[in-house]
């Protein structure tokens, strides 16, 4: 069936038109001591700090705070604690030098993030000074679950300020790291302004990009987001601090009354498809699922997100069942076809 006689002559059934309210979210201010609800296989429930108004002397103690108040949110359980730009070094009285407190991990600072990690069992995105071969970079160290050291990213594009403190640039293919709910990666700060780290992490399967930050980012995070088709989480030395779901809609946020945290869920267990022509396919996808899978359509972007809500259901599964390609291999696939042609 054509574009516009299928348009014509759909109805809500085929879930073309359908509204469906964002997933709930809990604040810090929430938290009970009931036990924790199941969660979805590819459920991941993330913490994002903001530092604003949080001071210290010294890194030292900066250092004590920030773990203070990670403690605050531990009965949330998460899986995935993302921490500020070099955050042990700002908003202190004291003045630092780069060599005398940048480490080799697991150094000094990042040992203590490790212990809390091996103890709550929770992935760290550990932003500070690192050295190696007396070069010193603008880094965020991942730290998995058991304490380890998955390795460390480092800032490509760093400022002139930091580069004439003696910051030397990050090699310009960022890692991704592989955890126990999907692949993520990493860009820091003054990173936001050129596309070559987000979209090299994009075509290496990241589904969660970290962002510590020294200030906020604004749409432009949410952008990242869509434009590349993964989450983004920004964390802020000052600023709101915020998660942003694949289509760039925030799923939480910092702000007045969330002073210091950003918790939510995001489901990985989705795909980001462009609505036409696989919306010809959806009232089957309903008809046979009911509610165990989520269609979000959004209709003047022409954007579509299919979301398994059951254990059962695997969104590659469906895509395969249905002939379905998602955003980026429908896009890859029409550029290919173009450049076939002009070639004849």
């Amino acid at each position: 069936m054509e574009r516009r006689n299928f348009i014509r002559n759909s109805t809500l059934g085929l879930g073309a038109g359908i509204a469906l309210t964002p997933s709930t979210v809990f604040s810090a201010s929430n938290v009970s001591g009931e036990p924790l609800p199941s969660k979805l296989p590819r459920e991941v429930w993330i913490a994002t700090l903001t530092l604003t108004k949080i001071d210290a002397a010294n890194y030292q103690d900066m250092v004590d705070e920030v773990l203070g108040h990670m403690a605050d949110i531990v009965n949330y359980k998460p899986d995935v604690i993302c921490l500020p730009e070099i955050f042990p070094f700002f908003h202190i009285s004291e003045k630092i030098s780069i060599a005398e407190v940048a480490e080799q991990p697991l150094g000094k600072i990042t040992s203590r993030f490790a212990e809390f990690a091996r103890k709550h069992k929770t992935y760290i995105i550990c932003p500070l000074y690192t050295v190696e071969n007396g070069k010193y970079y603008n880094a965020a160290v991942v730290i998995d679950r058991e304490g380890k050291v998955l390795g460390e990213y480092r800032k490509t594009h760093t400022t002139e300020g930091e580069m004439g403190k003696g910051i030397t640039p990050g090699p310009l293919d960022p890692p991704v790291f592989k955890t126990d709910f999907g692949i993520i990666g990493v860009q820091i700060c003054f990173d936001l302004e050129w596309n070559d780290g987000w979209e090299k992490l994009k075509a290496k399967g990241a589904e969660i990009v970290f962002f510590p930050s020294a200030y906020s980012g604004g749409k432009a995070i949410n952008t990242r987001a869509w434009q590349n088709k993964y989450c983004v989480v920004s964390s802020t030395l000052n600023g709101t601090a915020k998660i942003c779901d694949v289509t760039g809609d925030e799923i939480a946020t910092t702000g007045f009354w969330d002073k210091y945290w950003a918790i939510a869920p995001l489901n990985l267990e989705k795909a980001f498809l462009h609505t036409w022509p696989y919306v010809r396919k959806f009232k089957d996808i309903h008809a046979k699922y009911g509610r165990k899978v989520k269609i979000t359509n959004f209709n003047e972007e022409e954007w579509s997100i299919i979301e398994s809500l059951s254990p059962e259901v695997k969104i590659a599964d469906i895509l395969e069942e249905f002939d379905l390609k998602t955003h980026i291999d429908h896009i890859k696939s029409a550029t290919d076809m173009q450049k076939k042609l002009r070639k004849g």
